[in-house]
């Protein structure tokens, strides 16, 4: 099982990385674009660095024999 913080956290993050590319799309200057751009893969980055520990976490737990 999953730590219900890191699925919150990925939550989050997914969501953030959808409305900055939303953004990034609707952004009239370059400058505005690049900069939702970046945090949108920021926040592609976090959420599947948070996918890996989920996936830790579900193997440790699986190790105990839960």
């Amino acid at each position: 099982m999953t730590d219900p913080q890191t699925e919150e956290l990925q939550v989050k993050q997914l969501k953030r990385e959808l409305e900055e590319k939303e953004r990034a799309e609707q952004a009239e200057l370059e400058h505005e674009t690049d900069t939702h751009d970046r945090r949108a893969t920021k926040a592609e980055y976090l959420r599947a660095k948070l996918e890996e520990r989920a996936e830790a976490e579900r193997r440790a737990n699986s190790g105990n024999g839960s």
